[in-house]
């Protein structure tokens, strides 16, 4: 089955930048689409920002012009730079992939990192 790790978040004050990085893994797999989606205490999982295989992107309006998503297709790698990080930006970010695996369709959750925003 493919796997997700995440890694890159922790604590970080109030106009702080981090990068998340997500690497999947598991063999014999083609990876369409990769997102990142977030959840705050209390709060449902929202999506942060979304990459296809062809390099379009989307954000959420909220990390419009902070956050960066990127794709590294031959490592099967997926980032997101997190830049002028608010303390609404907490939350557990969890990597999302959905694909085709010997010609049969997954998606797959990551287990998720801790991105702390505070002074």
């Amino acid at each position: 089955q493919v796997q997700l790790v995440e890694s890159g978040g922790g604590l970080v004050q109030p106009g702080g930048s981090l990068r998340l990085s997500c690497a999947a893994s598991g063999g014999y797999f083609r990876i369409d689409n990769m997102g990142w989606y977030r959840q705050a205490p209390g709060k449902q999982r929202e999506l942060v920002a979304a990459a296809t295989s062809g390099g379009n992107t989307i954000y959420a309006d909220s990390v419009k012009g902070r956050f960066t998503i990127s794709r590294d297709n031959a490592k099967n790698t997926l980032y997101l730079q997190m830049n002028s990080l608010k303390p609404e930006d907490t939350a557990v970010y969890y990597c999302n992939a959905e694909g085709r695996r010997f010609s049969r369709p997954f998606e797959t959750w990551g287990q998720g990192t801790q991105v702390t925003v505070s002074s």
